[in-house]
Order: C-alpha cells, then sequence, then structure tokens
C-alpha cells in the first residue's frame, strides 16, 4: 500500500472541490449581473396594464407592443444592457380606463405589432399614438414606476431616478396617467 504525501492528499481532494466553487461563485455573478441589465416596467396600480414600447436599435426606430402587465406585477421589457438613453412608452389601462402617454408621436396597433420607423403611421395602417419619453441618464439597466395618480408618483429613496434601488438596478421616474393625448408632434430624440 503507497502512502501520499500529506499535501499530495490535500490537492487531490480540495482543488476539484475549490474548482467547483469557483465555477459556481463565477456563474452567480454573471447570471446576476445580466438580471440588471434591462428595461423593466412595474405596475403600481390595481388594474391591468397594456404597454408599447418605442426604441431606436441599428437599424431606427422600432415600436412593440403589447405588454399585457397585471396589478401590482413588473415585466422586463427589453433583455440585456440598454444601448440608447432615451425609451418611448405608451400604455393602457385596461380595467379602469385612462392612459400614460406623451408627445413623442411612434405608431401602434391594436393587435401585438413590431413596426419599423415612425413616420407616415397612418398611411401605413397603424395608429399614431402619443409616446412618453423616459431618459434613462444612459444608464445600463432601467425601471420605469407606472401609478394611478400624481400623488403617488414622487420616487422616495433608495428608489430615486438614477440610484440603484435595493435590488441594485435603476429606477426611473414613475409616471402617472395622461387623460388626453397632446396636439403637438415632437420627433424622438436621437
Amino acid at each position: 500500500m503507497k502512502i501520499a504525501h500529506p499535501e499530495q492528499a490535500i490537492r487531490r481532494h480540495f482543488v476539484p472541490i475549490l474548482l467547483g466553487a469557483v465555477i459556481a461563485i463565477s456563474a452567480l455573478c454573471t447570471s446576476s449581473g445580466a438580471a440588471f441589465a434591462d428595461f423593466r416596467l412595474c405596475n403600481n396600480t390595481p388594474s391591468r396594464v397594456g404597454i408599447a414600447l418605442g426604441y431606436k436599435d441599428s437599424e431606427g426606430w422600432v415600436t412593440e407592443g403589447w405588454w399585457n402587465i397585471n396589478a401590482r406585477a413588473c415585466e422586463t421589457l427589453l433583455k440585456g444592457t440598454l444601448v440608447a438613453r432615451y425609451y418611448y412608452i405608451y400604455g393602457l389601462d385596461y380595467d379602469r380606463g385612462g392612459e400614460w402617454s406623451g408627445k413623442a408621436f411612434m405608431c401602434s396597433k391594436d393587435k401585438e405589432f413590431t413596426i419599423k420607423g415612425t413616420n407616415d403611421c397612418l398611411a401605413r395602417g397603424f395608429d399614431r399614438t402619443g409616446y412618453f419619453e423616459v431618459d434613462t441618464g444612459e444608464q445600463s439597466s432601467w425601471t420605469v414606476q407606472l401609478s394611478e395618480s400624481a400623488e403617488t408618483s414622487v420616487p422616495r429613496a433608495p428608489n430615486l431616478p438614477g440610484l440603484p434601488n435595493a435590488q441594485g438596478s435603476q429606477t426611473g421616474t414613475t409616471l402617472p396617467p395622461a387623460s388626453l393625448p397632446p396636439a403637438s408632434s415632437p420627433a424622438p430624440q436621437q
């Protein structure tokens, strides 16, 4: 019977364990980092909402919809690190009526859609919809909070815009619903 040197025995038994631990820890770090690099929306209302999103990709402006988000729930609209500063949201309150809208007009449709370009919406058979601008300040992740009234729309620390919240992601401005779409039609930010 051959007796191994104590140092060799330690290496033989503990190196695979340490290597496994290092792999597990790096996998956790990689996956947890990716989970925070998203564009998310939280519905802080008692109603179900429908969300349309406008953003600029490598080919130009795109609008997509609809994300149906339950009351008091959050949804990831875009996965991964944000590549633009400005994103645009249009939301509908399915249960009580009302909308979250803005002055940046883009295309939408009643049914599920992905539309390239923001010009000539009506001529191309789409609706012309006012989206609300969200300035992410070029953060790598952002969360928009929808509320039901202006009184509940003021974010409180640690969830101020641009500051990491308890989960480490960036929190955006809370959007109260608007009653009427604006009349002006500025172009989306570049």
